[in-house]
């Protein structure tokens, strides 16, 4: 049987997380964002978030995958079985994000393969796809297309050649060839990244993770020398402090540092099990958060001045041109290269950069599906040859189910599953009960001990007083308000959803929340004893688990008063391990 591997070195670990966390949200999302919830006034909540919960769960998550060696199920079985079903909520998560998120990426392969022409197909009206109310872009003079009821070439292209759109999700239609062989191109590269395990992983993100930053580079200086760039900069950063008063700011403060920061997906656990022992993942965790946040500030400023070009020269209101999530990748932005010199150029570079951004995020969660299992059962996975057959199933399995997206009525599936599949109110469920079972259940204390003797110090106090009442409380609160500010999910603003497709929705958000109360359910069910001690049981941590240098000091005294109150057969090793049967881990 094959030994659990580990990274090469530090580098490999951090570009892996690095890859992981930094993807289309910092780019599509957060700009918009900001403009929407009061520019600079945005960055008070989102702040206020990325400390209460962010960097907690963040540092929380990378710690016990490096501290258990084990995958997002395994790892929560070791510390307290009661809770397990956590690990099982973020890899229902993962496995439903694994189907839909890289559609995206075919998306963005097949605008990046229409890009290597002089002439943008998105940027003129003589396609077979356009019709008669297809009018091009009049520099200085949109509002014609407002009075004539026109619509752009751009949106035709997106709507009617890549899309291919239906009128609704009970017309689900034909499945267009070309996006199937860009999902399959896709599927093809992000297999062959991860096939290897943390061995091929390590040595792609060396280039996935930053190629994307050279590209941002080169789009940053573009659109900041554009005439007009000014305009989208100051709507992006311009501060409206009326506006935290309104509570939707605030959740979408929350849900974009979740959704940011991959917390909750079991991703961050998998790439952690993977460091040696000693590694200061504080400091990694300290240091790949402020470059996650970093890179989604400087984003925006590559964002909104292309937008405010696109502004200046159609002479609307810049409220216009904002669009946020595909909106922003497949309708503003390729809108905004068209107008300008050497358009295919920049195309190509801004393609470029989504598809890398969006592939190493892909990848990883893959491998974080991956890691799961095979640590669940390493006897069946790690023989030879197996991990990459089973990454070959997941891949063609993925692939099957998300060919429904790639349908005329594809659309609308790949919104119910970015809406509810992955929702930020699944994710602030499993945070509430990662920062309960850690910090009151298994010990915040004690985890600081494990974390003192993995990195030879412990962390300040305000991360355990986060775990223990300010993160638990702040998500269970935005939980309790994303459900009281429900609103059922609309394309574009207008076509409503028949009532099976809101129950589908319910469905895939269910199906990853539900994981936790059942798993509690039946493991109380089916432990025999009275309730107190089926509760005790259930929440004593395995006796495998590496021991801090105080336990072994405490495990060693209570074996020198009496040895036979621990249950054991034979004294400790030198390491301060017992050797214990598997049966009697918990007696």
């Amino acid at each position: 049987m094959m030994e659990r591997g580990q990274w090469g070195n530090k580098i490999e670990f951090v570009l892996s997380v690095a890859g992981e966390i930094i993807g289309l949200g910092n780019v599509w999302r957060f700009p918009y964002l900001c403009y929407k919830n009061g520019g600079g006034a945005f960055f008070i909540p989102y702040l206020i978030f990325l400390f209460a919960c962010g960097i907690p769960v963040f540092f929380l998550e990378t710690a016990l995958g490096q501290y258990t060696s084990q995958g997002g199920i395994t790892c929560w079985r070791k510390i307290c079985p009661l809770f397990e079903g956590i690990g099982y909520a973020t890899q229902v998560i993962v496995a439903l994000l694994n189907v839909y998120y890289i559609v995206v990426l075919a998306w963005a392969i097949f605008y990046l393969s229409n890009s290597f022409t002089w002439d943008l197909p998105w940027a003129s009206c003589n396609n077979t796809w356009n019709t008669d109310s297809c009018m091009e872009f009049q520099r200085g003079n949109s509002s014609i297309n407002q009075r004539l009821n026109a619509t752009s070439p751009v949106i035709e292209f997106w709507e009617r050649r890549v899309l291919r759109i239906s009128p609704g999700i009970d017309q689900i239609g034909s499945l267009n060839t070309d996006l199937v062989i860009c999902l399959a191109v896709a599927w093809v590269i992000c297999y062959f990244c991860i096939w290897k395990g943390v061995k091929s992983t390590g040595k792609v993100v060396y280039f996935t993770a930053t190629f994307p930053y050279a590209m941002l580079v080169v789009l940053l200086i573009r659109g900041v020398t554009l005439p007009g760039a000014y305009l989208g900069i100051q709507f992006y950063l311009y501060p409206d402090l009326g506006r935290l008063s309104d509570p939707q700011v605030w959740m979408d403060a929350g849900t974009q540092i979740f959704f940011s920061y991959a917390i909750c997906l079991g991703c961050l656990t998998a790439l952690g099990s993977y460091n040696k022992y000693n590694n200061n993942c504080y400091r990694d965790c300290l240091s790949l958060c402020f470059l996650n946040s970093g890179t989604s500030f400087v984003a925006g400023f590559a964002i909104f001045s292309i937008l405010g070009f696109m502004s200046f020269e159609q002479n609307v209101p810049i409220s216009e041109v904002a669009e946020s999530g595909p909106g922003l990748a497949f309708i503003a932005y390729p809108r905004a290269v068209s107008m300008m010199p050497f358009s295919p150029l920049w195309a190509c570079c801004f393609f470029i950069m989504i598809v890398f951004l969006g592939l190493d995020s892909q990848f990883v969660c893959v491998e974080s599906l991956v890691t799961a299992m095979v640590d669940m059962y390493p006897s069946t996975f790690r023989r030879k040859n197996r991990r990459e057959l089973f990454i070959l199933l997941v891949a063609i399995l993925s692939f099957l189910l998300g060919l429904i997206m790639l349908t005329e009525g594809g659309m609308y599936i790949f919104q119910l599953f970015d809406y509810y599949a992955a929702s930020g109110m699944c994710l602030l469920f499993v945070a509430v009960f990662e920062t309960v079972c850690i910090a009151w259940i298994y010990g915040a204390d004690r985890f600081y001990d494990n974390i003192e003797d993995m990195i030879g110090y412990r962390p300040g106090p305000v991360i355990k007083y986060c775990w223990l009442f300010f993160t638990p409380a702040t998500c269970l609160g935005t939980f309790a308000f994303s459900l009281i500010k429900y609103t059922p999910l609309k394309y574009n603003n207008e076509y409503t959803y028949p009532w099976w497709g809101y129950g589908l929705g319910w469905i895939l958000a269910l199906s990853s929340m539900m994981c936790i109360p059942l798993w509690v359910a039946v493991k109380l069910y089916n432990t025999p004893g009275t309730l107190r001690e089926r509760l005790t049981f259930l929440c004593t941590p395995s006796l495998d688990l590496p021991k801090s240098k105080l336990e072994q000091e405490k495990l060693l005294a209570i074996f020198a008063a009496d040895g036979d109150s621990l249950c054991q057969k034979a004294p400790p090793t030198k390491d301060g391990y017992f050797p214990v049967d598997e049966k009697e881990s918990h007696c």
